[in-house]
């Protein structure tokens, strides 16, 4: 009872904080603009803070991430409520379209907003949260105070806030392993040095981002790298698994973890490496019996993450497409120059295997509005990998290519293979290297990717359209379906101190 009248208090301030967005102003272009986000692990900004933003003009749609909010969903309705989820992200997408034509209007009629754009959006998210309530309600105890969740507000990218200015040199120090969700070894947002080129729009081939403030010089951050240092008992081998690098081309804006069952769950393309039956459609029983690009064929597991484009004018295939230029992904897709599939051990003990068919998530597709909390993945540059970024894409010299860097979580609950949010089953080690609360450790998935594109601003991930190609966005995606003679080598290999291939 405690802990539902907690949640049900959280819910609670979340609504008079989204209330409190559109009191502001008495209606006004500050009515839709206050918090960063409602959701979990936002970075909202204090009291004395929302006013700072009034006149500036809105980017995006910013609604509480309702998956945060529903870590116990009984297995029996999960289901129905991912599918729900799903169409919830459909009904953000449309209403982001919407914001985006009538971007005009807006600016000239504030109000226009709630009417046309929030409001609606209201009333759709309401219901299917009525649906999600009942779905669960039939198989468990219901959910209280969700409708809490459901207004969503405009905001201000404040990331560059197109002053044209350098904002400074906070070059990221805070890298370790993570505090259980989602720090993971990444540079704390990578430093706010922005590129004095920073302009008021959110510009980009889409129209919808990059612009020049989420670029940054890597040569400019300050090496912010550090790792615990392995102590007696520690598993210091590695196994690296071969999977190629998406030669063949296999993309879809599907997300069998987040939207099993859901065509275009994940509004961009992502890249496939490994077990090639993977759509929204896939399986245990399909992946498992699915061919795999993977050298070594007891590895079906399947690799994905956000496909990576020049946003050069070069129109793709998928430019009229669902999760491509129909939803603002546009620009040439890149095949990696190079992939990296490595398996690693703990710095302060054993490891155990991974049950086949374990899912994990790292990083957050919706970071931008949602905050950082669960953002993990890294960018830098050949040459200066002791120089990590979290929240800006890096400029790299001539000769030098982009990496993007996945460190996946390292701890499990040693019962489920996926939960309600596909986050808590596993978790971070802290800061020295431990699973807490009674995880164990697994081999560490650390994905390594690298791209040759030509120097300078002109590139991004492809991402949900209101998240605005931002680089804190990027995530991967993976699921292990080693078949189990292969999974006790790789275990082998890394406790023995071995490094394996």
């Amino acid at each position: 009872m405690a802990r539902a009248s907690r949640k049900r208090s959280t819910l609670a301030n979340r609504a008079i904080a989204a209330s409190a967005a559109l009191l502001l102003g008495g209606g006004g272009l500050v009515a839709v603009n206050v918090y960063a986000s409602a959701g979990e692990g936002s970075a909202g900004k204090p009291p004395q803070q929302q006013t700072e933003n009034a006149g500036q003009q809105m980017s995006t749609i910013d609604c509480p991430d309702l998956a945060n909010e529903l870590t116990d969903v009984p297995e029996a309705a999960r289901a129905e409520v991912d599918r729900e989820l799903a169409a919830i992200d459909g009904q953000i997408t449309d209403a982001y379209q919407q914001f985006a034509d009538q971007k005009a209007q807006i600016e000239r009629d504030p109000a226009f907003a709630d009417n046309a754009v929030l409001n609606p959006l209201k009333d759709k998210r309401l219901a299917a949260l009525d649906r999600i309530a009942l779905a669960i309600g039939r198989v468990g105890e219901p959910p209280q105070g969700l409708e809490a969740l459901a207004p969503c507000t405009l905001r201000a990218d404040d990331s560059g806030q197109g002053q044209g200015q350098d904002p400074g040199q906070n070059g990221g120090q805070d890298q370790g392993q993570g505090d259980g969700q989602g720090d993971g070894q990444g540079g704390d947002q990578g430093g706010d040095q922005g590129t004095g080129q920073g302009d008021d729009q959110a510009g980009g081939q889409g129209g919808n981002g990059p612009e020049a403030a989420d670029f940054v010089d890597i040569t400019t951050v300050q090496p912010n790298t550090k790792q615990p240092r392995p102590r007696r008992g520690a598993s210091r081998g590695a196994f690296t698994t071969d999977c190629g690098r998406n030669e063949a081309g296999k993309f879809n804006s599907d997300n069998v973890i987040v939207a099993p069952g859901v065509s275009n769950g994940a509004h961009h393309m992502h890249d496939y490496v490994g077990n090639q039956a993977n759509d929204a459609f896939a399986s245990d029983d399909a992946l498992a019996n699915g061919e795999s690009n993977c050298r070594n064929q007891g590895d079906k597991s399947t690799y994905y993450w956000p496909v990576l484009r020049l946003q050069n004018g070069q129109a793709e295939a998928d430019a009229n497409a669902d999760g491509g230029g129909k939803e603002g992904n546009v620009g040439e897709i890149q095949t990696p120059a190079q992939v990296t599939l490595k398996f690693v051990g703990s710095p302060v003990s054993r490891v155990t295997a991974m049950p086949r068919f374990l899912r994990v998530i790292t990083g957050d597709a919706k970071a931008f509005v949602n905050g950082d909390a669960n953002a993990n993945a890294s960018w830098s540059c050949t040459g200066f990998e002791n120089r990590q970024l979290k929240d800006k894409y890096p400029i790299c010299p001539e000769g030098s290519k982009v990496v993007r860097t996945f460190n996946f979580q390292s701890c499990w609950d040693g019962r489920n293979t996926d939960s309600a949010n596909h986050r808590t089953h596993v978790a971070f080690a802290d800061n020295n290297g431990r699973c807490q609360n009674g995880f164990r450790a697994i081999p560490q998935l650390q994905q390594r990717i690298v791209y040759d594109v030509p120097p300078g601003p002109g590139f991004a991930v492809d991402s949900f359209p209101e998240q605005l190609h931002k680089p804190v966005t990027d995530h991967g995606d993976f699921i292990n379906v080693f078949d189990q003679r292969l999974m006790n080598r790789v275990v082998s290999c890394i406790n023995s101190g071995r490094k394996c291939r």
